[in-house]
């Protein structure tokens, strides 16, 4: 079983989009699958949106009245898939944003992946419509993030998309003692990956086209984030994963 995380906020633009691309794709992609989704205290069409898709997909949708952040709730979703599963060395979860940031195109790449043995596969976005400081940030985050986040050979923590065998996610939450994910916002995406990663033996970095239909932050917002990723950098202590990360063509 696959098992789809698609945390949403405020996505009611893109996240109907996003579900009918990934059934599209399991359309041309056979393979078992399930949706899992996350309605994160929108106050948008979000959660109006999500109910049009509920009956022709096979989804379940999780929704709360205040927003709790991306961190809870991608957590919150992986720990579902893990109660639902009954064969966790075999499947895997992978973590798509509502946003549209990266199409859900990429998932039988993701997929193919883990199923050639990779326990964590990573989606590396490039391109897309950023503005300049948008595209420096993600160019310096893996510099912005040292040393509390560190996994050598991936380039982009930031994408928010990443394939996870089940059974490695259930041996990294083995050994939290409460929460998985301490960073908040955009950081918890890279948080995610470098957990993960200690836990890995396979690791694979694939790079990916970014779709981003939102607009380009402005300057102070690229600022903004570069602080945020800079703090979690210094206040996280995430081991370095042993295991070396295999680039993909």
């Amino acid at each position: 079983m696959i098992y789809i995380c698609v945390p949403a906020h405020n996505d009611a633009k893109t996240v109907g989009l996003v579900l009918w691309k990934i059934r599209q794709v399991f359309g041309s992609f056979p393979r078992e699958y399930q949706l899992l989704v996350a309605n994160d205290g929108s106050d948008d069409a979000t959660q109006e949106v999500l109910e049009s898709y509920e009956h022709v997909l096979p989804m379940a949708v999780v929704g709360r009245t205040k927003p709790l952040g991306y961190a809870r709730t991608i957590e919150e979703l992986l720990r579902r898939a893990l109660r639902l599963t009954d064969r966790p060395k075999r499947d895997c979860a992978v973590t798509l944003g509502g946003d549209f940031r990266v199409s859900p195109t990429v998932v039988p790449d993701l997929i193919r992946r883990i199923e050639s043995g990779a326990d964590l596969v990573v989606a590396e976005a490039n391109g897309g419509p950023q503005g300049l400081g948008q595209r420096i940030v993600q160019r310096m985050s893996p510099w912005l993030l040292r040393p509390g986040v560190n996994v050598p050979g991936v380039r982009d923590l930031l994408s928010g998309v990443c394939a996870i065998r089940l059974v490695t996610l259930k041996r990294c939450l083995g050994d939290r003692n409460g929460a998985l994910l301490e960073a908040e916002g955009i950081s918890a995406r890279a948080e995610l990956v470098a957990r993960t990663a200690v836990y890995a033996r396979q690791i694979t970095a694939i790079p990916v086209e970014s779709t981003d239909l939102r607009e380009a932050p402005h300057r102070h917002r690229s600022v903004s984030l570069a602080w945020q990723l800079f703090r979690a950098g210094q206040t996280l202590h995430v081991p370095q994963p042993e295991t070396a990360v295999q680039r993909a063509s």
